[in-house]
């Protein structure tokens, strides 16, 4: 090839990394991925995509982390958040050990009939099952991505699966965590059977307190105001010996708060740490090598706002863009993010482009996401095109 042909190549074809969030209750992240590469592609077809669907530990950490890491799903029989049955899975490597559970598979809100139950007789010991059969499968090492919880135990269902006995006065067994309010001893298993883990989670709440898990959260998943004083009583009385039993208090740790206290009960009793839920995806993706050797960085999300500035994957992939010097799209169903997301000073974006209202209204964008995303996609597309001639 000529000079100019390879300085025409050069021209024609641009390196684009798509790296998309999941739109939440319309598209996944891999679904968003795949309609902004086909709305790209029909624009500018000489480009060359590179297609990296995100999660930071919510609604398709799983799926996600499995394929960056080359591990295989494993179906296993489990129960929910009521104890119901129900089929999960997990994903492992036996060669090297490395496992990812999606804790959502077990006690997701989402997997439970709407007001059908009260999170008062809900627990996260299909959750602890769960790592129990990676660990019989052979995993000696697990990711968990904790978003997306109908739970509010603290991880005490979880605690119970693993083999913690929990005792009252009289000594009895606690077998509902809304019993915790009269905990005296917690009971060590006789051994552990479970994998080392890390949480992904970009939720820096504490276990208790107004920032914390009942109080944030709760209400979403059915916490009554009147529910409030009961729910951290017990949070707390189990934070209280748990710290006595065990020489450290991991309720005030940051990210304890995360899935309901999941974050507290996976540190508390498996010895897990937490990290970044983006840092980890990052990591396990090599995102920086992709945004080093990027022309152009397309992300998304269902709401690109406020939030998004405070540590949201999309942010953070805006942020890396900035440290790079790689202009950066963001694409979204609605923005409500103001004009300091593109001011010249700050270049968090290049450019912010929503589905909502600019090409359709809300109920068609709730209806056909996927075309209006791929519509957006090629929009925006044609811009860059534009601007590159």
């Amino acid at each position: 090839m000529g000079l100019f042909g390879k300085l025409f190549f050069k021209q024609m074809s641009r390196r684009i990394l798509i790296v998309p969030d999941k739109f939440k209750g319309s598209l996944s992240a891999a679904e968003a991925a795949g309609a902004i590469a086909r709305g790209w592609a029909a624009a500018c077809p000489n480009d060359r995509l590179v297609l990296l669907p995100m999660s930071d530990g919510g609604d398709g950490f799983g799926p996600v982390m499995a394929k960056a890491l080359g591990l295989k799903e494993r179906l296993i029989e489990g129960i929910d958040a009521a104890g119901q049955a129900r089929q999960v899975g997990f994903w492992l490597d036996t060669e090297s050990g490395q496992s990812v559970l999606e804790t959502a598979q077990s006690n997701g809100l989402a997997l439970l009939p709407r007001g059908r139950f009260h999170p008062f007789d809900l627990d996260t010991y299909g959750v602890g099952a769960m790592l129990l059969a990676a660990g019989q499968e052979g995993a000696t090492r697990c990711l968990a991505g904790v978003g997306g919880s109908a739970t509010n135990d603290g991880g005490f269902g979880l605690a119970r699966s693993l083999g913690w006995m929990f005792r009252d006065e009289s000594g009895n067994e606690i077998e509902q965590w809304t019993g915790l309010d009269s905990l005296v001893v917690i009971e060590h298993p006789a051994s552990r059977r479970w994998p080392r883990v890390t949480v992904a989670s970009d939720v820096q709440n504490r276990l208790l307190g107004v920032d914390g898990a009942t109080h944030v959260y709760g209400p979403q998943k059915g916490i009554r105001p009147g529910d409030v004083a009961k729910a951290e009583a017990c949070l707390g009385r189990l934070a209280k010996v748990a710290a006595e039993s065990l020489g450290t208090d991991f309720s005030v740790t940051p990210g304890a708060g995360a899935a309901g206290g999941l974050g507290f009960g996976l540190m508390a009793f498996t010895g897990a740490s937490i990290k970044p839920g983006f840092e980890l995806f990052a990591d396990a993706t090599g995102l920086e090598a992709h945004v080093a050797e990027a022309d152009f960085v397309v992300t998304a999300e269902g709401s690109i706002d406020a939030q998004t500035r405070m540590g949201k994957g999309t942010g953070q992939v805006a942020m890396l863009c900035r440290r790079f010097g790689k202009p950066c799209i963001g694409l979204a169903g609605q923005l409500a993010l103001g004009s300091a997301a593109v001011d010249p000073g700050v270049q968090l974006f290049r450019r912010l482009a929503a589905m909502v209202p600019d090409l359709a209204n809300e109920p068609e964008a709730m209806y056909n996401p996927v075309n209006c995303l791929e519509r957006l996609a090629k929009r925006e597309a044609l811009l860059t095109k534009s601007a590159d001639g």
